[in-house]
C-alpha cells in the first residue's frame, strides 16, 4: 500500500482511507494486514486515524463463516491484538460483534488499547447479492466520537444510502461522518454511489469519507474507488479503480466547519475500460487466492475464448496460462490459424490435441444403442464432452484452474453443454453478454492487438456440425442481446418485450430457453458479475416450476 506523506500545516485531522484487499476467512491475516498500515499510516503519513473498510477483519461477504462455532473467538482474538499492537493513531475497522441480544455488523474505534466508540449497523440489505439479514439483526446505525478534537459520525455501507443514520449523527453533533464500506461492482455504480452520498451531504451539511473494499470474492468484485465530499457535495478526492492503497485526507476548520482540502480526483475509467479491469481482477484473484498454479484455456478460434485468453494472460501473466486447440473433423482451418495467432500474440504455452480418436471411439461404442437414431444435438455434445475431458485432465496434472469460455448469451438460453464446455472453475465471461464480448475485445485490441481481426469479423460457430453457425439455433446476437436484458435484468414480462417491439414468436421461444435451461446455470461455474443481474447470488429461480414464463394464459 501507498499514500503521500508531508502533512500540510495546520491541518485539524489527517485521515488516511486504507482501501484494502482482504481474503474472506483469513482473520489473522487480515489483522495483521491492518497492523501493517495502521503503523504505516502513523509513522509514514502523520495520519491522526486510518479507516478501513467493512468488515476488515473478517472480509466480506464472510456468509455462512459468521455462523461456524469458534470464528466469532477469532475475531474477538484479533480486536484484542489490534488493541495491543497498534498505539499512537486511532483506527476504525469494521468486524462482526456478537452480544446477547444478537450478532451485529459492526465497526469499532480504537486508540491505545481502548474501544472509544462502536457502531452497529442498522439497514442491512437483503436483495440482490445480499443476504445479511441472514446474519445480523440492526443496530443504531451510527455512533458518533471524538478524534483530535473533530466530531466523526461513524456509519456503515447501507446506512448511508438512507437518511436516518447520517441524520442522527449530525444532529448528535458529529462534524464529519465517515461510512465504511463493501460495496460490489457493476456498470456505473461509481457515479450512483457518489450521486446517494451527495443527498447526505446536502440534507446534513457534513462532508463524508466513504471507504471501500476492494479485490474480488467469487462472484463479486469490488472496486474502490474510495472518495471524500465536500459540504458542498462536490468530489475532492477519488482513490483509484480496482487498486489498493493508503489514501491521506486533510482536513481543515474554518468559520466553525469542517473542510476536507482539496487532493487527487483520480478519473473514473470508462464502461468498457472499468468492465475489463473489473473482470481481470475477479480472475486474478479468484485463481491466487484459491491456490492455483496458474490457467487453462480451450481456445477454438472464436472470439469468447480470444476475449478470456487475454484475460487471463493480464490477470496472470503468459507464463501462468496455457491455451489448447482441440480440433475436429468440423474445426475449419481459419479456426486453427487464428487460435495460433492468438496464443503466439499473448505468448503463451499452446498446444494442439485433435478430438477425432477419443470422439469416433465413443460412436463405436455407443453404436448398437444409436442404431437406427437421427444423428442430432446428442453426437455435437459428445464432441464438446471429449474437449472436457481433456482440459480437467490437463489441469488436474498441473494445478491449473480451467477458466470456461461461455458467455452470458449462451447461459441464459442453454447454448452451452453440461460437462463439456461448462466444465471448469471459473467462467470469467459468465455476466458478458455476446455483443459485448465484441465491444470488450475490440477494446483490448486497442490496448495492443491480440485478438485477428477475422476473429471479430466471422459469424460465430460451435463448429460441432458442419457449415454450423450460432444463427442456425438462436436469433441473430443483435436481437437476442436486448430482449435477454429486457426479460432477465429488468424483469420485462413477454408482453411488455412485445410492446416495445420484438416478435411475439421469438420472445416467447428465448422466455421458454431461459426458464428451462435453469437447471444447466445450477451446474455451472461462478463468474464475476459486472451487470446488475447476474446468474448466481443475483438471480436465483427454481428449477422445477409451473409459472407462465411468456406471461399469457393459455
Amino acid at each position: 500500500m501507498t499514500g503521500a506523506s508531508n502533512r500540510p500545516e495546520p491541518a485539524a485531522l489527517r485521515l488516511v482511507m486504507a482501501q484494502c484487499n482482504l481474503l474472506v476467512g483469513a482473520v489473522a491475516a487480515n489483522t495483521q494486514r491492518v497492523i501493517d498500515a495502521a503503523l504505516h499510516a502513523r509513522d509514514a503519513l502523520q495520519a491522526d486515524l486510518i479507516v478501513f473498510p467493512e468488515l476488515t477483519l473478517t472480509g466480506y461477504p464472510p456468509e455462512d463463516l459468521l455462523l461456524r462455532p469458534g470464528f466469532q473467538e477469532l475475531v474477538d482474538a484479533a480486536l484484542a491484538r489490534l488493541r495491543q499492537r497498534v498505539t499512537g493513531i486511532h483506527l476504525l475497522v469494521g468486524h462482526p460483534e456478537l452480544t446477547p441480544d444478537g450478532r451485529f455488523n459492526s465497526a469499532s474505534l480504537i486508540r491505545d488499547g481502548e474501544v472509544l466508540a462502536r457502531c452497529r449497523k442498522r439497514h442491512l440489505p437483503n436483495y440482490s447479492v445480499f443476504d445479511e439479514k441472514r446474519y445480523f439483526v440492526s443496530g443504531s446505525g451510527y455512533s458518533v466520537a471524538s478524534v483530535a478534537g473533530v466530531s466523526l459520525g461513524i456509519t456503515l455501507c447501507e446506512d448511508i444510502w438512507m437518511p436516518e443514520a447520517a441524520r442522527g449523527a449530525a444532529d448528535a453533533g458529529a462534524e464529519l461522518l465517515v461510512n465504511l464500506n463493501a460495496s460490489p461492482f457493476h456498470t456505473g455504480k461509481g457515479d450512483e454511489r457518489e450521486a446517494e452520498v451527495a443527498n447526505r451531504v446536502r440534507e446534513t451539511g457534513c462532508p463524508v469519507v466513504y471507504v471501500n473494499l476492494v479485490g474480488g470474492q467469487d462472484e463479486l468484485v469490488f472496486d474502490g474507488e474510495s472518495f471524500v465530499l465536500n459540504a458542498a457535495a462536490a468530489t475532492v478526492v477519488r482513490a483509484p479503480a480496482f487498486e489498493e492503497g493508503l489514501y491521506p485526507v486533510d482536513f481543515s476548520r474554518g468559520d466553525g466547519r469542517m473542510a476536507p482540502l482539496a487532493g487527487t480526483v483520480c478519473p473514473r475509467p470508462g464502461e468498457l475500460a472499468s468492465i475489463y479491469r473489473c473482470l481481470v481482477l475477479g480472475v486474478r484473484d479468484y485463481v491466487t487466492k484459491n491456490g492455483f498454479q496458474g490457467a487453462i484455456i480451450g481456445l477454438s478460434g472464436g472470439v469468447d475464448s480470444a476475449l478470456t485468453l487475454a484475460l487471463a494472460v493480464d490477470a496472470l501473466g503468459a507464463e501462468r496460462v496455457e491455451a489448447v486447440m482441440m480440433p475436429s473433423r468440423y474445426t475449419a482451418d481459419m479456426s486453427l490459424e487464428d487460435a495460433r495467432l492468438e496464443a503466439e500474440a499473448l505468448g503463451v504455452s499452446y498446444r494442439e490435441i485433435p478430438i477425432e480418436q477419443p470422439f469416433a471411439a465413443f460412436l463405436d461404442v455407443l453404436a448398437e444403442a444409436f442404431a437406427g437414431a437421427p444423428v442430432d444435438t446428442t453426437e455435437e455434445n459428445i464432441q464438446a464432452r471429449c474437449r472436457g475431458v481433456i482440459l480437467m485432465a490437463l489441469s488436474n496434472k498441473q494445478g491449473r484452474i480451467l477458466l470456461t469460455t461461455g458467455n452470458k448469451s449462451e447461459m441464459s438460453v442453454g447454448y452451452a453443454t453440461l460437462y463439456g464446455d461448462m466444465a471448469g472453475g471459473f467462467a470469467p465471461i459468465k455476466d458478458v453478454p455476446k455483443l459485448l464480448v465484441y465491444r470488450l475485445s475490440a477494446y483490448r485490441n486497442g490496448l495492443g492487438s491480440v485478438i485477428p481481426e477475422r476473429v471479430l469479423r466471422r459469424a460465430p460457430s460451435a463448429e460441432l456440425a458442419p457449415d454450423q453457425k450460432d444463427e442456425d439455433s438462436l436469433p441473430p446476437y443483435s436481437v437476442l442481446d436486448p430482449i435477454l436484458e429486457g426479460y432477465i435484468e429488468r424483469d420485462l414480462s413477454v408482453e411488455e418485450l412485445v410492446r416495445a417491439g420484438y416478435d411475439a414468436e421469438v420472445v416467447r421461444r428465448i422466455a421458454s430457453l431461459v426458464d428451462r435451461n435453469e437447471y444447466k446455470r445450477r451446474q455451472a461455474p461462478p463468474g464475476v458479475r459486472i451487470s446488475r443481474r447476474a446468474f448466481g447470488r443475483d438471480r436465483r429461480y427454481p428449477i422445477t416450476s409451473g409459472f407462465l414464463h411468456a406471461g399469457f394464459s393459455d
